[in-house]
């Protein structure tokens, strides 16, 4: 199973005890995935699914807040297809309730109206009054529109809504809780995402995936330290590389004063380190001082290499001068 999918079974098996966090998290359900759909006589609430999780989890979501009928057909698809779930919650007779100030008030209407469903006016954070509520909002929102990649090869958390104040409601959800989630439009459709490992760790957190939250941070973990194991290969490889680089410039010049001047001539210390580098072509510094006699630190060696850099180029200046 996918990160993503275990995510989502993690987070489907946390029905709240809370009635308030319960209707949240249904308010998400039916607003990113659910229809409503009204006749002249009779008004149902369809929500069509091929994640079992989400229908597992909306089916005992609506158990627990309401005393509606739920309606749950299964279409099985031939093999390598996932099943299709279909729930429907609808109206009977015996739904009706009667009382002497509303003679006709209907069990599902009242039910969307107390998870801000019934009406594109009302104002979905009246519902959303506690960290807990806004908690479960966030995680009825995943389970609907979410997805996250597999960390171990990126770090993309996002959620896909219907339209854009959904988005901007979501996105605000998750600033309470210090996120800043970002949106773009996907096949004309806002997406809520997150690609900081430490905002989608923060949102894991809210939303209790917790198991998710410690496989992803030991995902990291690793990532992070093969990460420095690479930086600092590649730095050896680079130092080496410079230090290859500068021994060839060294063996050259000594070669050219050799051939123009003679190493017999240069002082006894100058010519043992031109000697000593001609034999130790591959060396660094530190291990070139060691074949000195007596034995020369890394900047003793440093300092006459740069003399005989300074005796070559003064040498070709003159051929130059000659030959000009």
């Amino acid at each position: 199973m996918s990160f993503s999918g275990e995510m989502k079974e993690e987070i489907g098996r946390l029905i709240p005890d809370r009635e308030e966090s319960v209707r949240a998290e249904l308010m998400a359900i039916i607003r990113f995935c659910g229809r409503i759909l009204r006749e002249e006589d009779s008004l149902a609430v369809f929500l069509e699914t091929e994640n079992v999780v989400l229908a597992k989890t909306y089916v005992k979501l609506i158990k627990r807040a309401f005393d509606i009928q739920v309606q749950l057909e299964i279409r099985r698809h031939g093999a390598g297809r996932n099943n299709q779930y279909f729930i429907l919650l609808s109206e009977r007779p015996e739904d009706m309730l009667y009382s002497e100030e509303k003679p006709e008030r209907k069990k599902l209407q009242r039910a969307l109206m107390d998870i801000c469903v019934w009406s594109a006016q009302v104002n979905p954070g009246n519902l959303l009054q506690s960290v807990e509520s806004r908690r479960a909002y966030i995680r009825g929102a995943f389970l609907s529109g979410g997805s996250m990649s597999d960390p171990g090869k990126s770090y993309h958390f996002e959620i896909v809504c219907d339209d854009r104040a959904t988005a901007e409601f979501l996105k605000e959800q998750m600033r309470f809780f210090e996120i800043k989630a970002k949106l773009i439009m996907r096949k004309q459709k806002p997406v809520v995402y997150l690609k900081d490992s430490e905002e989608i760790i923060q949102i894991l957190n809210v939303m209790e995936a917790h198991k998710s939250l410690m496989e992803l941070e030991n995902i990291r973990i690793i990532k992070d330290m093969r990460n420095s194991a690479n930086r600092q290969s590649n730095c050896d490889s680079a130092n080496i590389n410079k230090m290859v680089k500068t021994a060839a410039r060294q063996v050259e010049d000594i070669h050219y004063i050799e051939e123009h001047l003679g190493l017999e001539q240069l002082p006894s210390a100058i010519r043992e380190m031109a000697q000593v580098r001609l034999d130790h072509p591959d060396v660094s510094l530190q291990e070139l001082g060691a074949y000195l006699d007596p034995p020369v630190g890394k900047s003793g060696v440093n300092h006459r290499l740069r003399k005989l850099k300074i005796i070559a180029e003064g040498l070709r200046t003159e051929e130059e001068n000659k030959n000009g």
